[in-house]
Formats: structure tokens, C-alpha cells, sequence
């Protein structure tokens, strides 16, 4: 535990971009604190860098070149005259050799000290503290594992499927579901990249993996006094690829015991390791109630926003207080109302939400009682690919989208979101109960299906071609309803429900533009082509010129947003014309080999 200081901070530089960046700011200007902002390349026009009392320029286009180098954003401390840096979340803000160049820079850190961040940041050793205060554990190894022969040799003992986790990772990076034998080497090899490219370090763990369990957390406050309390409980069940979509606070249908516990063990966990600032302890709930622990994230979180509305807490200020050197000053709080975060990301449903960077050309937030909106874009805004995507009842309604209102009702164009899967994704009062099955039901909707059983780590991606026929059928299939049910079927080109004037995107009443042709467009590629589903960056090459390949079979593995994508022969055939290199930036579309029979 570090020596308590009592010093105000005066000025903070936030180490960070995008919406926390943002938030971080308001939270400065809330407290009559300055705020500095450092920004790559990309981002010399954002919102942060508009907000910020200050703002430097890192240089660089990429992680590694800006938020990812110490020594430039030390050095912007110094020069800017800051006496303190939040690290926000992602890039480096569990990073402890980050910790301790802003400590030796005479600098305050707010954050966890760097021994409890490398203690608890290390999943290996922060299992070794939950054994030891006896917190609750799934089955796994203890050590980082040598190689992927090690992952095999467990799941023969311990039964598929198994997790492959990176030591040091986090927000889904790093971290691959195996449910066959088969498939282990390459996803072991999967997450080491992703750990490497995301946070510098590859080790991986593995452990039982528990298929559909609950993801329950608790959001944690210590001070340098040793106490600490637990604001709330959240559940972040709803994810896609490890990914959190939906979070809420408190996390519903957990008996007085189980809350009990989750507050006993996170308090005792963090108390172990010497924690101080705001952490968030993770936990997995069985179907049957067994509750493992997972994770300590050694930072803020996207969903610390839940637990912000339920309890009248405003965390990030209460890190400043922290860091300062005061006491929490309370215990555990009273946890009143219910409250629901929904993540908007810049994603294509139609196409196996795939990462979707692009320029914002409209976007107008929801607003009105009850809604809250934290981003980090407007209008006009590019958001790039290099970076990163009261009560319940009510919750729910206000989330509807309806005229003039609906928290998920933004208008957003210029790039593709998950416009209709956001529409109301958490079932009703009675469907989110322990051991009922976490899926929403398959509805086509226009040209974007609400398709997906969200805790699937795969899903398949089917030839463009199959998804127009798609389309007709759903167009035929509704057209036959309608006749079953003695009512005129929709007009072509109509959706039920709509207007009859016809919706162009884009606005105006200009002509929907030809697509390109050439090998660059999806739509003029050859049915043996294999074009790439999204703009990203070719981090792997799994074929070789003349080879021959199964259906199914990895072709190449891209990068886009810091998470890995496998791209899948579509038919069997020989590689031809592969154009492929590692490091290179593919566009939407752009053909990279093809198959021939």
C-alpha cells in the first residue's frame, strides 16, 4: 500500500482518445480540474482534443507510434505542466511500467500501484491471490502455458471446450473459445497475436471454459487507507466474440448469497493484492448458481456507467479523490433504481458484424428523461480502424426506439451499426432467469437480420450471393404470410409498415451510386474469388500459391479494430493469384485470391 498523499490535483493529462478521453474531460471540468489531451494523427480534429483545456500532438498514425509510446506522453506531462494522468481505458492504462515512469516522473498516477496491477493485470498470479482468500475458481492452470500442446494435453483431462486466454489481456482481446481438438494450434497462435499487438505481451492461461454461464462484476472503490467498498453488482451476459454489448447494474436474479459472496471475495481479493482506485472484479455464474471468479480489470470500464446511475457515484471523480490521497469517507452504497448500457459500435450487421470504420455524415444522439449518451464522435468525424469497436422494466421501454424518443434510436449515417439488433435486445421480465438459454430469436428486418445467438464465438459468412437470394426468399416469405392471413401483400420495394416513398440513403434525391467495377468490388469478383468481408490489416497467410484447400479451410487472417478475423475458404479448390501480404491493408471487398475447381 503506497503512502498516502494530500495533494489536490490541478491538472490532469488523459492518456487516452475517443469517448473516455471525453468523459475523462468532463469529469476534470466538473471538479475545477485542468485537462490536457494527447492525440495521434488521426485524431487532431476529435472531440476530445476540441474539449481539453490543452492539447499535444504525439505523432503517429498508429497505437504503437502515439497512445501506446510512454516516453512521448511522459514527456508531453512534463511539458504541459500536469501534475497527474489518468490512463482512461485500453492502450496503456494496465500497463505497469507505464505506472512507473509516471511515479519517477514525480508525477501522480491515478490508478492501481504498479505491484497490484502487475499482481492482478498477471491472470496467472490473480488466481494465485483468489486461492489464497479463498474466492471461488473454474478449473485451469496456474502457469502460463509453453505451448499449444500444453492447451491439448489439458482439455484431454479437463474436456472441451477450454479457453485460451492472454495473460495480459482484456476487453476480448486475446481470449479464443476451442471446442475441438483441432482447432487449438491456430487459435493459441490467434490470441498470442492479438495479445501481442493490443498490449505487447503473449502469454496465455487456459481453463475450463463454461459454456453460456452468466458474466457477472462487481465495480470496486479502495482507497490508500485500505478501504474498500463495492458500489454495485452489473451483468454483461450479452456479448458477441467476448465482446460486451449490453451491461446492467445490479446485475439481476442473484440471491442475497451470491451477492454476499461477490461482495466478500472482490473486497477480499483487492485488499490481498494492495489495490487502491477504481477496479472491477469478474466473476462467471453457472446455470446451476456456481460462482467462478474470472478477472480483476485493474482500471475503469466502458460499463462503469451503470453503476454510476444506481448509486449517484461519479467514479472518475472519485479517482481524483483517490489519487489524491482522501478517503472513500463511506461503505458500500445503496443501490437504487435499475439502469441498462447499450453499446452502439461502429459495425455491419449485414455482413457477420463486421468492424465498419467510416466517416459519421449524420448523427444526432437520443435524448430525454432517463438517457444518458457517452461517445466520443460527431458529425463529420472519421472513426478510424487503426484503434479500437430506474427500474428494469423501464429500462426497456425507454430503450424502444418510437417518434421523437428511444435510447437506441440515434440517427447515424455514413457508417454501418447495429441499427435493428440494438432494438430492444434484453427479453422480457421472466427469459434473462438462471439456466434459461441467453439468445435473441432470429427476425428479418429489411436487409439486416436480427440473426445472431449473441454468445456464439463464431459465425458463419455466407456468399453475397446467398445473402440476395436470402433477401428474396424473406421478401417472398412475408408476401406468403400476408396472402395466409387475407391481407394484401406489401408493394415490391416497400417494407411493412413503411411509407410508400421510397428511402434512399444518403438523403437528397440522388440516384443510388453504380458500384466499381474491377477486382476491388465485391459484387464483380468470380464466384471462386475470396474477397475480404471488411477494410482491415493482413496480420497471418495460412495458404500458398497452387495449394490445394478444403471448404472452411483459413485463408488468410485480417485485423481490424485490434480484434483478428479468420477469412474462410468459401468451396474447395487450388489458391491462384494470391495477392496476400502480411502487414498489408485490404479494403472492403478487394478480392485475395481465388479458387479454382
Amino acid at each position: 500500500m503506497p503512502e498516502p498523499t494530500s495533494k489536490p490535483l490541478q491538472k490532469v493529462l488523459i492518456a487516452n482518445r475517443g469517448e473516455i478521453a471525453v468523459r475523462v474531460i468532463r469529469a476534470c471540468k466538473d471538479a475545477g480540474i485542468g485537462s490536457v489531451a494527447v492525440y495521434a494523427d488521426p485524431d487532431r480534429d476529435a472531440v476530445f482534443v476540441r474539449l481539453a483545456d490543452e492539447a499535444y500532438a504525439l505523432g503517429g498514425a498508429t497505437p504503437a507510434e502515439s497512445y501506446l509510446d510512454i516516453a512521448k506522453i511522459v514527456d508531453v506531462a512534463r511539458r504541459s505542466g500536469a501534475d497527474s494522468v489518468h490512463p482512461g481505458y485500453g492502450f496503456l492504462a494496465e500497463n505497469a511500467d507505464f505506472a512507473r515512469a509516471v511515479i519517477d516522473a514525480g508525477l501522480v498516477w491515478i490508478g492501481p500501484p504498479p505491484e497490484a496491477i502487475d499482481a492482478l493485470g498477471d491472470k496467472a498470479r490473480a488466481k494465485q491471490i483468489a486461492q489464497k482468500v479463498d474466492a471461488p475458481l473454474a478449473p485451469g492452470l496456474k502457469d502460463p502455458v509453453k505451448d499449444a500442446d500444453e492447451i491439448v494435453e489439458f482439455a484431454r483431462a479437463n474436456g472441451l471446450p477450454v479457453a485460451i486466454k492472454a495473460v495480459f489481456g482484456g476487453g476480448g482481446r486475446g481470449l479464443k473459445v476451442a471446442r475441438t481438438m483441432e482447432e487449438i494450434p491456430e487459435l493459441y497462435e490467434s490470441a498470442v497475436r492479438e495479445a501481442v499487438t493490443a498490449f505487447g505481451r503473449g502469454e496465455c492461461l487456459v481453463e475450463k471454459f463454461l459454456d453460456r454461464p452468466r458474466h457477472v462484476e462487481t465495480q470496486c472503490l479502495a482507497d490508500q487507507h485500505g478501504n474498500v467498498v463495492v458500489v454495485s453488482t452489473r451483468d454483461c451476459s450479452l456479448q458477441r466474440r467476448h465482446q460486451k454489448l449490453v451491461e446492467e447494474a445490479p446485475a439481476p436474479f442473484l440471491s442475497e448469497e451470491q451477492v454476499t459472496r461477490l461482495y466478500e471475495s472482490s473486497k477480499a481479493i483487492l485488499k490481498e493484492a494492495g489495490y487502491v482506485g477504481a477496479g472491477t472484479c469478474e466473476f462467471l455464474v453457472g446455470r446451476d448458481g456456481t460462482i467462478s471468479f474470472l478477472e480483476v480489470n485493474t482500471r475503469l470500464q466502458v460499463e462503469h456507467c451503470v453503476s454510476e446511475e444506481v448509486t449517484g457515484i461519479d467514479l472518475v471523480r472519485e479517482m481524483f479523490r483517490i489519487a489524491a490521497g482522501e478517503e472513500l469517507g463511506y461503505d458500500d452504497p445503496e443501490v437504487r433504481g435499475h439502469s441498462i448500457e447499450y453499446r452502439i459500435n461502429a459495425e455491419d450487421g449485414g455482413r457477420n458484424f463486421m468492424p465498419a470504420p467510416g466517416t459519421l455524415t449524420e448523427w444526432a444522439p437520443p435524448q430525454g428523461p432517463g438517457i444518458r449518451v457517452d461517445g466520443g464522435y460527431e458529425k463529420g468525424e472519421t472513426i478510424p480502424g487503426s484503434f479500437d469497436s430506474p427500474h428494469r422494466q423501464a429500462d426497456r421501454h425507454r430503450s424502444r426506439p418510437h417518434p421523437g424518443a428511444g435510447a437506441l434510436a440515434p440517427r447515424a449515417r455514413g457508417v454501418p451499426r447495429r441499427r435493428h439488433a440494438d432494438r430492444d435486445p434484453v427479453p422480457p421480465r421472466g427469459h434473462r432467469r438462471p439456466g434459461v438459454r441467453r439468445r435473441v430469436r432470429p427476425r428479418r428486418r429489411g436487409r439486416v437480420r436480427r440473426l445472431h445467438d449473441l454468445d456464439r464465438d463464431r459465425l458463419r459468412q455466407p456468399d453475397p450471393a446467398l445473402r440476395r437470394r436470402g433477401r428474396r426468399a424473406c421478401r417472398a416469405g412475408r408476401a406468403a404470410a400476408g396472402r395466409r392471413r387475407g391481407r394484401r401483400p406489401p408493394a415490391r420495394g416497400r417494407r411493412p409498415g413503411r411509407p410508400r416513398r421510397a428511402r434512399r440513403r444518403g438523403g437528397g434525391g440522388a440516384k443510388k451510386p453504380k458500384r466499381a467495377a474491377g477486382k476491388k468490388a465485391g459484387a464483380a469478383a468470380s464466384g471462386d474469388a475470396v474477397t475480404s468481408p471488411m477494410q482491415g490489416t493482413i496480420v497471418k497467410i495460412a495458404v500458398e500459391e497452387g495449394q490445394t484447400v478444403a471448404e472452411g479451410d483459413v485463408v488468410v487472417v485480417m485485423e481490424a479494430m485490434k480484434m483478428e478475423q479468420p477469412l474462410k475458404a468459401h468451396k474447395a479448390g487450388t489458391v491462384t493469384g494470391l495477392k496476400a501480404e502480411v502487414g498489408a491493408t485490404v479494403a472492403n471487398g478487394e478480392v485475395v485470391c481465388e479458387l479454382k475447381d
